[in-house]
């Protein structure tokens, strides 16, 4: 991987910079994580980045940044939320706009924009009550996933494999969130794809010794596997590649971001969620698959950052 560098007149270019970081979700903490991830990133190319949590510093103080670097993740950060306050202020900023995200970060919506397109996503059911969730196991079977329709990294999810296993997950999920999502499991290998400016980088299939891949697996846990390559052969990759590409745009997301998979046992890939704004900690799969791509930190940082060009 070569070294990566920026000549004055491309720092210059970009201006004073805000890492947007932090938040008030649930998923604070790995916010922080990822947004000091960018700022080293873009301080060793000697960009003017500042770190920017605008659930301690407001929205308005904003304005006086040429762009903005969203590292916020979950609500608030990937729903359109920040994105509406940063286009009304007039300042670019990264990723996808506000209708890509809200509808990405609602997994009941994502799935609908999906099934009505005709791609592959788990049957499910949307939890509203206590007595809807008799007719997610009739309908859907078992095992089931259940998760909050608004939350990321994987929180308040759980795997049931017995029908008197689902109110107690459900109510779990109910704890962030009023509209929760019963989804089919699929049986297979779990996999994900990033995707930068229109290209799709290498896939990376996940292996955990836990139920699925959840927030232990993803934060915390040392003995989750990362395979990149993914182990599929070309062909299969390429199909997942486009197929990413494909779900991503029809729910109007741009920029970069990563759509997640499973791949049951004939090989079918089946849409689990996308993702707008995903992690860059040391356990994040985008910058994983981009050093397989051969671009390093530093340069991913800065392809992100040029995506704000779209909104100047």
């Amino acid at each position: 991987m070569s070294e990566f560098s920026l000549n004055d007149e491309q720092r210059a270019g970009v201006g004073r910079v805000a890492v947007l970081m932090g938040g008030d979700s649930a998923e604070r903490e790995i916010s922080l994580k990822s947004g000091t991830a960018v700022l080293e990133a873009l301080g060793s190319l000697g960009v003017d980045a500042h770190g920017y949590d605008p659930s301690r510093e407001g929205i308005a103080g904003l304005a006086r940044f040429d762009r903005a670097f969203i590292a916020l993740h979950g609500r608030g950060g990937e729903d359109g939320v920040i994105q509406g306050a940063l286009q009304a202020l007039g300042v670019p900023y990264t990723g996808s706009g506000v209708l890509g995200s809200a509808l990405a970060m609602d997994k009941h919506r994502s799935k609908l924009c999906w099934q009505g397109l005709g791609l592959p996503t788990p049957a499910f059911r949307v939890l509203r009550r206590e007595a809807d969730l008799g007719a997610a196991v009739q309908t859907l079977g078992l095992p089931l996933m259940i998760k909050p329709s608004h939350e990321g990294s994987s929180i308040g999810m759980t795997r049931v494999d017995k029908a008197q296993e689902l109110e107690s997950a459900w109510r779990d999920a109910m704890r962030y969130d009023d509209q929760v999502v019963a989804e089919a499991w699929i049986d297979g290998g779990e996999y994900t794809v990033s995707l930068l400016s229109g290209e799709a980088l290498p896939g990376i299939r996940l292996e955990t010794p836990r139920g699925f891949y959840d927030f232990e697996a993803k934060y915390r846990a040392g003995d989750t596997l990362y395979h990149c390559p993914c182990g599929l052969d070309a062909e299969a990759e390429a199909e997942m590649q486009a197929l990413a590409g494909e779900a991503f745009g029809a729910l109007g997301c741009e920029g970069w971001g990563r759509v997640d998979f499973m791949r049951d046992e004939v090989g079918r890939f089946w849409l689990l969620e996308a993702n707008t704004v995903p992690g860059m900690t040391d356990h994040s799969l985008v910058p994983m698959a981009a050093a397989a791509a051969g671009v390093g930190m530093a340069e991913l940082v800065w392809r992100i950052l040029r995506t704000a060009e779209a909104r100047r």
